[in-house]
């Protein structure tokens, strides 16, 4: 296709994508205003109390509930888990995954990516990540796999077609963006700097043409192909130009091609960066799954069309009440008249500087005229109808989101921790599917990950892996197991293209968090039992926080008793056998020592027997 039908298919299908979204994103953008920018208030009515001098306060509760979810989810990190499924993949293979993956997410800060995705599903609606390959170093070829953060979820257009829980169906997406004349014509030099022309689209949130900037847009698109794949007489199921790249391989190994081609479906994704004229960059995508992942809020199909909606939509009218009220109550205590004094006409004359001032002042005494003393008035008091629907409206705030007292930190009245732990859980039920919409988003992540790793990391090369404790390695990789000695020297060589693998994801504390909660049951272990103590004490030090923990952990191991040091039940079982044999030897020692004795006792007696039968044969002759 011409630069020409690309650019116009491509305004097609970001039309047909803007006006999908367009009542989501208007709702997305007024609840990220209402929610963390504090805009609450309707603009006319703001008008008119600011020009009557009258107070707009703004008692912005809705934050609190957002960090309740997010906050929670933090402490909760999905952590994603390969697994081998066919006969081609092993389990050493798919820790190599996991930790490649770990390593991953550490180096981008991936953490990052998902908070903030999850921040904006919870506050707006809809939050984004992506995934993308950059080169390891300035001068080398080799590339690593990268999570990026969506700063501005707004700048993504997803495909109006998709029915996913994730992106997995996406064929189409946009992510707009803008940049200044001079960045613009520095990076692509001669290119026309002519914007979108996104004039008809300018009542959607964005990053829309600003006089001194060009707007610029990635077109991302996912076509079906087919592929051609052969079964090998190994059982291995590789593509054609995989096994025409290394037939003298497969050829030494003698495995050869069994049975015909099969053709398979595929798909083949293409990234291309245009302006309002001209396609700017193509970049074929190394994986089949476009890399832009979507976080949902609380999704909804109405009429066939994708409704999607955070955690405060519903709660803005009760903030608005909370506000009213609050500001009403202000606003009556603060007009109301001071309680003045009364008495009749000419009884303040004496000391009149003193009754003027004795609001603000104290004195010792006031003298007055007359035979009645001046009389104080009461206050008028809080008004509490006014205090009660404030109350009211923070009552159900609470009730709409699902998060009470108890979910915030308030005391309540339960005592038990048990009690307390059961009404907070009340609480993360309520709000548990933003969380569980995020494990979704980093599952398919992982899948594109999955789908990246063999193709990216294709050539050998020595790759870091990460441990679930973060503990770094090096493990070497190459396809086909293919490498030269230098490479081999540091272990085992692990082939990222074989085998067929799977993945899950699973919530839960982080790994410190864990170790944090062993070392607390420990000591609670050992404050019922004091006897485990010396048995536990250098694992206890080992989960401990401190610096030279291992150290004290050595120290106290090194205390323990033999028989407890750590040895596995199978060496134990082998020195019980040796100990066995070793008595069964000593006793077959004993036991020929015992024969060896008996024999030499019986060649005595005969040689005494002997000598006695000679001595009495000459004893005869004599006779």
């Amino acid at each position: 296709m011409s630069d020409d039908e690309l650019i116009r298919e491509a305004r097609e299908a970001f039309e047909l994508a803007a006006d999908a979204e367009a009542e989501n994103r208007r709702e997305a953008l007024d609840d990220l205003r209402f929610a963390r920018l504090g805009e609450q208030w309707p603009e006319k009515v703001r008008r008119e109390r600011e020009l009557e001098g009258r107070p707009c306060l703004t008692i912005n509760r809705l934050p609190a509930f957002i960090r309740q979810v997010v906050n929670d989810a933090r402490q909760n990190k999905p952590a994603i888990a390969v697994h081998p499924v066919d006969s081609g993949a092993d389990p050493e293979t798919a820790e190599v995954f996991n930790g490649l993956i770990r390593h991953i997410e550490q180096s981008s800060d991936a953490e990052v990516a998902y908070d903030t995705a999850l921040d904006f599903a919870v506050t707006s609606g809809l939050g984004y990540f992506r995934i993308n390959t950059r080169y390891s170093t300035d001068d080398g070829f080799d590339q690593d796999i990268v999570v990026e953060r969506v700063a501005n979820p707004f700048a993504v257009y997803g495909d109006p077609e998709s029915t996913a829980a994730d992106s997995a169906d996406w064929n189409t997406a946009f992510v707009v963006d803008t940049l200044p004349k001079v960045a613009f014509e520095t990076r692509w030099k001669g290119a026309q700097a002519v914007d979108w022309e996104a004039e008809d689209y300018g009542r959607l949130p964005g990053p829309w043409v600003d006089g001194d900037r060009i707007m610029i847009a990635e077109y991302w698109r996912r076509e079906r192909t087919t592929r051609t794949v052969l079964a090998l007489s190994d059982g291995q199921v590789i593509e054609e130009p995989t096994y025409k790249a290394q037939k003298a391989m497969f050829d030494a190994l003698g495995v050869s091609v069994v049975g015909r081609p099969r053709q398979v479906a595929s798909h083949k994704v293409v990234q291309r960066i245009m302006t309002g004229a001209e396609v700017l960059e193509t970049v074929d995508w190394a994986g089949k799954f476009i890399p832009i992942v979507p976080v949902y809020g609380e999704e909804l199909m109405v009429d066939g069309k994708r409704r999607l909606r955070s955690l405060v939509r519903d709660a803005k009218d009760p903030q608005r009440m909370f506000n009213y009220w609050r500001t009403t109550s202000t606003e009556l205590v603060a007009l109301a008249p001071k309680a003045p004094f009364i008495g009749r006409k000419g009884a303040f004359e004496t000391d009149s500087a003193k009754w003027a001032t004795a609001n603000v002042q104290s004195h010792a005494y006031i003298e007055y005229d007359g035979p009645e003393p001046p009389m104080r008035q009461p206050f008028a008091g809080v008004p509490a109808g006014a205090l009660q629907e404030a109350m009211n409206a923070s009552d159900d705030m609470k009730s709409i989101m699902g998060l009470y007292d108890a979910s915030l930190g308030a005391r309540s009245n339960e005592t038990s921790g048990r009690a307390i732990m059961a009404r907070q859980r009340e609480g993360d039920v309520s709000t548990f599917h933003y969380i569980d919409n995020l494990s979704r988003a980093i599952r398919h992540a992982g899948r594109i990950m999955l789908d990246l790793i063999p193709k990216v990391y294709a050539t050998p090369r020595v790759v870091r892996v990460l441990g679930p404790d973060g503990a770094p390695q090096s493990v070497g990789v190459a396809p086909g197991g293919q490498a030269g000695e230098q490479l081999r020297k540091i272990g085992r060589i692990y082939d990222l293209t074989a085998g067929k693998y799977d993945l899950t994801v699973r919530s839960g504390p982080s790994f410190t968090s864990r170790r944090e909660e062993a070392a607390t049951q420990m000591i609670e272990l050992i404050r019922a039992y004091p006897a485990a103590a010396p048995l536990l004490g250098d694992l206890l030090a080992r989960n401990l926080d401190w610096p030279g923990a291992d150290e004290i952990a050595q120290r106290l191991g090194a205390l323990l008793p033999p028989q407890v040091k750590g040895a596995s039940p199978e060496i134990e079982q082998a020195k019980q056998q040796m100990g066995k044999l070793a008595q069964a030897l000593a006793a077959a020692k004993a036991e020929v020592e015992a024969l060896k004795r008996d024999r030499a006792h019986e060649a005595r007696k005969l040689e005494i027997e002997a000598f006695e039968a000679e001595t009495n044969r000459l004893k005869a002759m004599r006779g």
